[in-house]
C-alpha cells in the first residue's frame, strides 16, 4: 500500500480504530509509565502464513508518534515460518503499549485474508480461471481487506456499488424482467462500464447472453449445470461462478470453463493469522 493511498484513504480509519482504542486515556500504560521513555519491541510470527499490513502496521504507530522506528524485516506478500523475526519496533514505550493492539488488530485480519487467498489461489494454479473477492467485507476495512486478497494471489471484483454494473436478483425484480433490467443499464449507465447480471438457472443464462451483457454470473449452480451453461453462453459474454465458494470445494469448479470464480469468504471466513510483540524493553 504506497504512501498516498495510505494518506488519503487509510490514515482516516486508523485514527478512528485508535480513537476506538483510546477514548481519552490508556490507563494502563499511563500507570506504569508515566513519563516517556525509549523502548523496542520485536514482532513475531506465531504461525506459518504470508504477510500482509506491514505499511499499516507501521502507520499505527507513526500517527501516535512520527518519530518511531519500524524495521520491517519482511514486505507484503512474503511467506513467513513461526517463530519467524519479522520487525523490530523502536520509539516512546508509552507509544508502543498503547499502538499495539490496533496495529496487530490489522495486520493479523489482513495477513488472515492473504493466506487464505494464497490457498486458495493455489488450488487454481494451472487453471485459466481468474480467482476473485467481493464486496462482503467488513464495513470500513475494505480498502484492507480487498488489498490483502491481492497480496495472497487473488484479484479484486468491483470496489464498491459506484465502480460497476452488477444486476442481482432483485435488480431484475425492480426492473421486471433480465433483458429490461440489461437494456435498461446499457441506456444509463457509461459506455465504459460493462454489464454483469446473476442467473440462477439455464433459462435465464440463455436470456441474459442474448441480451448482450457483458458478463453473466453463474450464481450457486453446480459444476454440470455450469458446464452447460458455458456451451449456451459460447463466448459471446464472460461468465463468473458465485455462490459458497470455499478453499473446500473450488477445486470442483476448474473443469466447468468458467472465467472468474467469485468468493466472499477470501474476506468474511478467512481466519487471522496469530502474530504477536513481544520482547518489550527499554533501550
Amino acid at each position: 500500500m504506497n504512501d498516498i493511498t495510505m494518506r488519503l484513504n487509510a490514515d482516516e480509519l486508523i485514527k478512528m480504530a485508535l480513537r476506538e482504542d483510546i477514548s481519552s486515556e490508556d490507563v494502563s500504560t499511563n500507570a506504569v509509565m508515566p513519563e516517556a521513555k525509549a523502548g523496542k519491541v520485536d514482532l513475531i510470527a506465531k504461525q506459518d502464513g504470508i504477510i500482509c499490513g506491514m505499511d499499516v502496521y507501521e502507520r499505527v504507530f507513526k500517527l501516535l508518534d512520527e518519530s518511531t522506528v519500524v524495521e520491517k524485516y519482511v514486505k507484503d506478500g512474503d511467506a513467513v515460518t513461526k517463530g519467524q523475526l519479522m520487525a523490530k519496533v523502536k520509539g516512546d514505550i508509552r507509544v508502543l503499549l498503547s499502538g499495539e493492539r490496533v496495529a496487530l488488530n490489522y495486520l493479523q485480519r489482513m495477513s488472515g485474508i492473504a493466506t487464505y487467498t494464497n490457498e486458495v489461489a493455489k488450488l487454481l494454479a494451472g487453471s485459466n480461471t481468474v480467482l476473485l473477492d467481493t464486496r462482503k467485507t467488513t464495513p470500513n476495512m475494505r480498502i484492507f481487506e480487498k488489498y490483502a486478497v491481492k497480496c495472497g494471489g487473488g484479484q479484486n471484483h468491483r470496489y464498491n456499488l459506484s465502480d460497476g454494473v452488477l444486476l442481482k436478483d432483485n435488480h431484475i425484480g425492480a426492473a421486471g424482467s433480465i433483458t429490461k433490467a440489461i437494456q435498461m443499464a446499457k441506456a444509463y449507465a457509461p459506455f465504459v462500464r460493462k454489464i454483469e447480471i446473476e442467473t440462477e438457472t439455464l433459462d435465464q443464462v440463455k436470456e441474459a447472453a442474448d441480451a448482450g451483457a457483458d458478463i453473466i454470473m453463474l450464481d450457486n449452480m453446480d459444476v454440470a449445470t455450469m458446464k452447460e451453461a458455458v456451451k449456451i453462453i459460447n463466448g459471446r459474454a464472460k461468465t463468473e461462478c458465485s455462490g459458497n465458494v470455499t478453499k473446500e470445494n473450488i477445486k470442483n469448479i476448474i473443469d466447468s470453463g468458467v472465467d472468474y470464480v467469485s468468493s466472499g469468504a477470501l474476506t468474511h471466513s478467512a481466519p487471522i493469522l496469530d502474530i504477536s510483540m513481544k520482547n518489550l524493553h527499554a533501550i
